[in-house]
């Protein structure tokens, strides 16, 4: 499965992700129960990434000229975190010192911490919607109906109606970008963070880099507070205001997810979020020539990527 899906994507556009992995009490109740079921099945991330892949491909090609996904098969993300020890009565023969363990702790007496599961819908039928009004900005009259027919865009937004209608306020989990990785996203990340490098037959096919979200957010925040003194006309400082905006919509429990995608294999190993945190220090402390250094390697890991957007 994990070859099928590196060679599935051969020949298609690198596309990177930013998801949210969040538990299931931030989730309406009617979406629970198929959170659960997700949950209790014994699907792999490969599959899972796979299966989404050959949907998005079918719908290309699809009789008819609807692009957009229908919402009947949308999948789940799932992944568990380590939650708190257990506690113990005395009767139990220990104490409570141990309760409040951490990732992969245990309790004064090897009880290991129960794990915690966290979802992350893909919710195709909004992030479809999103995707084709941005498309449509920039794009009207006869080309517009070319590429999506309005009868199909109206078609789509009854589905979108349908889902708002059913979950009430909508958190959209998952950013996605072609091409290359934000510099903004970056910020999120230190070097320390837990990474899962998945490979297969001597290649990277992915690099998913996983912290808490209030790591996430105060990292944003320190960069935002910075920025707006240092380089209060810098792009990033809107991309970061927008995406701490974002993170802010979800549970404090929560998880963020950087997934490389296929990009992985030509930048990795990456020492991106290394560079953004140096830069903005540098930048905080006045040290224009840190700064730049910190952006020229930057440059030189990621705009040959964001070229071939352009490469014939």
């Amino acid at each position: 499965m994990t070859g099928n899906l590196y060679r599935g994507q051969a020949g298609l556009p690198f596309s990177s992700t930013l998801r949210v992995y969040e538990p299931l009490e931030a989730f309406p109740e009617g979406q629970r129960e198929a959170l659960r079921a997700a949950g209790s099945r014994a699907v792999s991330r490969a599959a899972v990434e796979n299966a989404e892949l050959l949907a998005s491909l079918g719908r290309i090609t699809r009789a008819g000229g609807d692009p957009f996904p229908t919402g009947r098969t949308d999948l789940v993300r799932v992944t568990s975190v380590p939650g708190v020890a257990p506690r113990r009565t005395p009767q139990d023969g220990t104490s409570d010192a141990g309760a409040a363990a951490g990732p992969g702790a245990q309790d004064s007496e090897g009880a290991a911490a129960e794990r915690v599961m966290l979802y992350c819908p893909s919710q195709l039928v909004l992030r479809a919607g999103l995707a084709a009004n941005a498309l449509m900005e920039g794009i009207h009259g006869p080309l517009a109906e070319m590429l999506i027919p309005e009868e199909q865009r109206d078609k789509h937004q009854e589905r979108i109606d349908q889902v708002k209608a059913r979950d009430g306020s909508i958190r959209v989990h998952t950013r996605a970008s072609t091409w290359g990785i934000p510099f903004s996203w970056f910020s999120l990340f230190a070097e320390g963070d837990h990474k899962d490098v998945v490979e297969s037959g001597g290649r990277i096919l992915t690099v998913r880099v996983w912290t808490p979200i209030t790591e996430a957010m105060e990292r944003a925040r320190y960069a935002v507070a910075n920025l707006a003194l240092a380089a209060p006309d810098l792009d990033m400082l809107d991309d970061l205001a927008q995406l701490t905006e974002w993170l802010e919509m979800f549970h404090v429990n929560s998880m963020v997810e950087l997934d490389y995608g296929a990009v992985a294999d030509k930048v990795y190993p990456d020492e991106s979020p290394m560079d953004i945190r140096l830069g903005i220090e540098c930048l905080a402390e006045g040290d224009m020539t840190g700064a730049a250094a910190a952006y020229r390697r930057l440059a030189s890991r990621w705009i040959p990527i964001r070229q071939l957007a352009r490469a014939s």
